[in-house]
């Protein structure tokens, strides 16, 4: 008995599965839209995606931080506007106590 191999055929074969996975991974790619999809397609490429993403993350919470601070001192003022009208109310009443202008009857 003998076994014939066809080296050409076999090589094909490899190449073929090769174009198969690079065109996957070309689909895979235009499908998601990004150009790293997973560490493999280039790891230091998501490592500074990574980074830049925490960076955003950071800089997010450090923005809303600001806001609640800016609300928090917005309602201070507030108060202190509502202290300040009680004080110069207080204040006239004082002035008139002590003017006589408000007579007993």
């Amino acid at each position: 008995m003998r076994i014939n191999a066809n080296i050409m055929a076999i090589n094909s074969h490899r190449q073929l599965g090769g174009l198969v996975t690079q065109q996957g991974k070309a689909t895979e790619k235009l499908s998601s839209g990004f150009r790293i999809n997973r560490a493999a397609d280039d790891a230091a490429g998501l490592a500074i995606s990574e980074k830049m993403r925490a960076q955003i993350r950071g800089m997010s919470q450090a923005s809303r931080n600001a806001q609640d601070g800016i609300s928090v001192v917005q309602t201070a003022e507030g108060a202190l506007d509502e202290v300040h009208s009680i004080l110069q109310r207080i204040k006239e009443l004082a002035v008139q106590s002590a003017n006589g202008s408000n007579q007993d009857d």
